[in-house]
C-alpha cells in the first residue's frame, strides 16, 4: 500500500477497499457491465455501501438508487460507494452530501459537501463542480479528494490527485494541473492574505482512487505512467520546489 499521511482520520477509513465483502461487490459490479448495465436491468447504482447511511432523511435499504437531487448522511462507522453516469464516489463516515439535481437524474453535475469527506473519480467531461463551505472546484476529467475539517472550524482540504481542476476559494482562483496529488486549502478566514493555499496531501491513497476509477472503466494517471511520484501535495511525479505550487501566491 502506498505512502499515506493521516490527520484527524483513522487507518481503517483509508484502507476500505481491502474488505473482503468490498473487494467482491466491485468484482460483480464491473462483471455485470457497471452502470448501463445496471440502468438497463433496473438494478441499484450502489456498488457498497456499510452501516447507518439516510438517503434524504431515510434509512437506506439495499438496492436503493442514488439519484442528483438526493442527499446522503452517513453516521459513524458507515460508508457509501456509488456511480452515477461517469463518475464515482465513496462518502466517508459522519459526511453529509448532496448531488444538486444535473440535467438528468443520472448527470452528477454539482457536489456540496456540508461535512466529512468524499472521494470522488470522474470520466472526461466538463460542467462538474464540487462545493464545499470554503472553496469551490471546477473539475474536468480527474479524481479528487475532498474533506471538511470540523475540527479546523470548517476550513476545507481538497487534493487535485490526477487531472485538471478550476479552483476558486475566496477571491482566489487557480488551475490545478496535476499528475500525482496537488493538495489545497480553502481558508475560513485569510492565510497570509490568501483564502486558497497549499497543503500536503492528506487522508487518502492512491488506491482509493484507483479502485474507484475502475468502477468507471478508466485509470489513474501513474497508471497509465506506470510510476508514482513524489506525495508532498504538490501535484507532480518530480521533486518540485514549493513556489512551484499554484496557490503560493506571486
Amino acid at each position: 500500500m502506498t505512502q499515506h499521511t493521516l490527520q484527524g482520520r483513522r487507518e481503517d477509513e483509508v484502507t476500505w477497499f481491502q474488505r473482503r465483502d468490498t473487494l467482491k461487490a466491485a468484482a460483480a459490479w464491473v462483471a455485470a457491465g457497471g452502470l448501463p448495465a445496471a440502468m438497463a436491468q433496473q438494478r441499484s447504482n450502489v456498488v457498497d455501501f456499510v452501516g447507518d447511511v439516510l438517503l434524504n432523511g431515510q434509512r437506506m435499504l439495499p438496492q436503493q438508487v442514488v439519484q442528483t437531487g438526493d442527499e446522503i448522511l452517513t453516521g459513524a462507522a458507515s460508508r457509501l460507494i456509488f456511480v452515477i453516469g461517469n463518475a464515482s464516489f465513496h462518502v466517508r463516515q459522519n459526511s453529509r452530501l448532496r448531488v444538486e439535481r444535473g440535467r438528468t437524474l443520472n448527470t452528477a453535475s454539482l457536489l456540496r459537501l456540508l461535512s466529512g469527506a468524499v472521494i470522488s473519480a470522474f470520466g472526461p467531461g466538463s460542467g462538474r463542480t464540487i462545493v464545499t463551505p470554503t472553496l469551490t472546484a471546477g473539475i474536468r476529467g480527474t479524481g479528487v479528494y475532498t474533506e471538511v475539517m470540523a475540527d479546523q472550524g470548517g476550513r476545507s482540504y481538497f487534493c487535485n490527485c490526477y487531472g485538471t481542476v478550476d479552483m476558486q476559494a475566496g477571491g482566489n482562483r487557480a488551475v490545478s494541473q496535476s499528475s500525482y496529488h496537488q493538495s489545497f486549502w480553502g481558508e475560513v478566514e485569510p492565510r497570509g492574505g490568501r483564502f486558497l493555499t497549499p497543503a500536503p496531501a492528506l487522508n487518502h491513497t492512491d488506491e482509493e482512487l484507483e479502485f474507484l476509477a475502475r468502477l468507471i472503466d478508466q485509470r489513474t494517471a501513474w497508471q497509465i505512467a506506470g510510476r508514482t511520484g513524489v506525495k508532498d501535495g504538490r501535484g507532480y511525479m518530480e521533486q518540485r520546489p514549493p513556489e512551484a505550487h499554484p496557490a503560493v501566491a506571486r
